[in-house]
């Protein structure tokens, strides 16, 4: 009997009938995720319904070294839940409950197979909020968002996951169940491992529960359209907002290119001279916003801005963010391969940035359109191409952005994360005792290496490579 099969049985004794999947029609929707990494089969996939599940699953796993992938919604864009070496797929989606809110508190308690969006929709029915908001909110997993340490546009002005993240249960490879973090606002006991764990793509451990911090929905919500007829004009947009008093929910960048693919979508009307459009969203108290949108006019005309539009409904206000949130999706719609890379760099080297894609674009004859996170400087940066043949082009092309990008004072993922796709790159922007401290942390929570392995480490992924 193959170790695999010993581990599955144990498992199944103890998860109980019908956890273990081994029928390879259901397989295949495991072996990928959104990003464009190859897809792997795993040799079976175990849906866990609890935390002593996930438990089980680690400790027949961990004895008999059997590599495990955990999985949340699957749409990851690094390749974070392909299980390359095959061995287990350890699949969350049935653990996507609401633990309960606690509105005195101002926390929120849940599962890692809970939809984003869900969570929204459930705290913003209690008028209390939940800022994180990736652009896939409608299919990703909140334990995918603390494994990736997800943004979004609200990032600008409410931050990223780990600011929300105050504690969690924690299986670790060995089966071994943690809690970690604190119920309280302030707290320095030991070591932060709850902020560890968080941005560890599941090679640390799995996060079964998670107690979330949660604040006062905010009353209104507006969104202002400004367009302009060079990327360089944009570049002053978020210091200046940001000297004159004002601190936008969000904004957002597209570029030209980007702009000719949502323009028919958006259903408004955009100047043809845009060369780079702003979409801007102020929320707070509904009697202020009002003034502060008149400002924020001010300021864009003051700019140079060629028109600004102001959503006039909430009907216009949500087809103008549809569009933005399904720009990944148009794009792919654009040719048969699509890569996106989500590098960081200053806000004020983002206009640098932006003027070097330009210039990839030309000498690479690629098409890149390009969007993001104005406010703090993160890019998605796609690359478009029809014939096998171009793919040379396309990974010269992106060594050259990151290159540029770590030169820039950057990094190369602010909220998609390194997992099989951005391994190699690793040592462009950390050194090599970086990389071997953060491997012995590696060998210290998972020193079988069975935790998401082929995932971050150059050497790990290098022993996967072709593996599929």
């Amino acid at each position: 009997m193959s170790s695999l099969d010993s581990a599955l049985i144990a498992i199944e004794r103890a998860c109980g009938s019908g956890s273990v999947i081994r029928d390879p029609s259901l397989l295949e929707g495991y072996a990928h995720d959104e990003s464009e990494a190859e897809p792997c089969m795993p040799e079976a996939v175990v849906r866990a319904t609890s935390t002593a599940d996930v438990s089980e699953v680690m400790k027949a796993a961990y004895e008999h070294e059997v590599p495990v992938t955990p999985r949340g919604g699957g749409s990851g864009r690094v390749g974070g839940a392909i299980p390359v070496p095959g061995g287990i797929v350890l699949a969350l989606e049935k653990m996507n409950e609401v633990r309960g809110i606690d509105k005195r508190e101002l926390t929120t308690r849940v599962q890692p197979g809970l939809i984003l969006g869900d969570l929204k929709r459930i705290t913003e029915e209690e008028l209390l909020f939940y800022p994180p908001d990736p652009n896939s909110l409608d299919s990703c997993a909140i334990g995918g968002n603390i494994a990736a340490n997800a943004g979004g546009p609200r990032a600008f002005k409410y931050g990223v996951t780990r600011e929300y993240v105050m504690g969690m249960d924690v299986v670790l490879a060995d089966g071994t169940i943690l809690k970690l973090g604190r119920e309280t606002k302030k707290g320095v006991t030991g070591y932060d491992l709850t902020a560890l764990m968080v941005g560890s793509e599941g090679t640390l451990g799995i996060v079964t529960e998670a107690t979330l911090r949660l604040i006062p929905k905010p009353e209104s919500t507006v969104t202002a359209m400004a367009c302009f007829s060079s990327l360089e004009e944009v570049a002053p947009v978020v210091s200046t907002l940001l000297a004159r008093g004002q601190l936008p929910a969000c904004i957002e960048l597209l570029d030209e290119q980007a702009i000719g693919i949502v323009r028919p979508e958006a259903g408004l009307t955009i100047p043809e001279e845009t060369k780079a459009m702003l979409l801007i969203e102020l929320d707070g108290e509904e009697t202020a916003l009002e003034t502060e949108l008149e400002r924020l006019g001010n300021i864009l005309f003051d700019l140079d801005a060629l028109e600004v539009l102001v959503a006039q409904s909430s009907s216009e206000r949500e087809r103008l963010w549809a569009s933005r949130r399904e720009l990944s999706h148009s794009l792919k719609r654009q040719a048969k391969n699509k890569l996106a890379e989500d590098v960081v760099v200053p806000r004020t080297k983002m206009a640098e940035l932006l003027s070097y894609c330009a210039q990839l674009s030309e000498q690479h004859q690629l098409l890149m359109p390009t969007y993001g996170h104005a406010g703090d400087g993160n890019l998605h940066v796609n690359f478009l191409w029809n014939d096998p043949d171009e793919k040379v082009q396309v990974d010269q092309a992106i060594e050259a952005l990151f290159q540029r990008t770590i030169d820039l004072h950057g990094t190369l993922s602010g909220e998609h994360g390194i997992g099989i796709l951005k391994a190699p790159y690793l040592p462009m922007e950390q050194p090599p005792a970086l990389i071997a401290l953060q491997e012995k942390i590696k060998d210290v929570f998972d020193p079988k290496h069975i935790l998401n392995p082929g995932k971050i480490f150059p050497a790990d992924a290098k022993r996967f490579h072709g593996a599929c």
